[in-house]
């Protein structure tokens, strides 16, 4: 688990977030953590197989996709399909400085995978509730 201080270095020094598994639904945790994270102030990068718009932004279908190099890489999936996309995540061009699953989260495969790579790993909390905790 991350220190407080070595989150709020990391959420202070990132400016793009892809999420993976983002959906424009009201009242689904995904819509609102995404639009608090546009809202105070990075640049959401939406990740979804199927739609083509979130939040009103272009959306890719995978995280290799993303022209652009990201910082973090939040997570907003069933704990089984992480390591797969740990594995996606691996393969972009640059890879970013965490990889973050969401409250309710955790794969031990897929954090492994990361932290091989020097990649932080957050399991278990939700970027929102610790943006908000973290940087007042």
């Amino acid at each position: 688990m991350l220190f407080d201080e070595t989150l709020r270095e990391l959420l202070a020094k990132a400016r793009t977030i892809a999420i993976i598994g983002a959906k424009d639904k009201p009242g689904q945790a995904v819509d609102n953590v995404g639009r608090y994270l546009i809202t105070a102030g990075y640049t959401v990068i939406p990740v979804h197989p199927v739609r083509r718009e979130v939040w009103g932004l272009v959306t890719y279908p995978s995280v290799t996709d993303i022209p652009v190099p990201v910082d973090i890489v939040n997570l907003f999936r069933a704990p089984q399909y992480c390591p797969d996309h740990a594995r996606e995540v691996l393969s972009m061009p640059q890879l970013p400085a965490a990889f973050w699953m969401q409250l309710g989260i955790r794969s031990t495969e897929a954090g492994a995978m990361m932290a091989e790579k020097h990649v932080a790993v957050i399991e278990d909390r939700c970027i929102m509730v610790e943006h908000q905790r973290v940087m007042r």
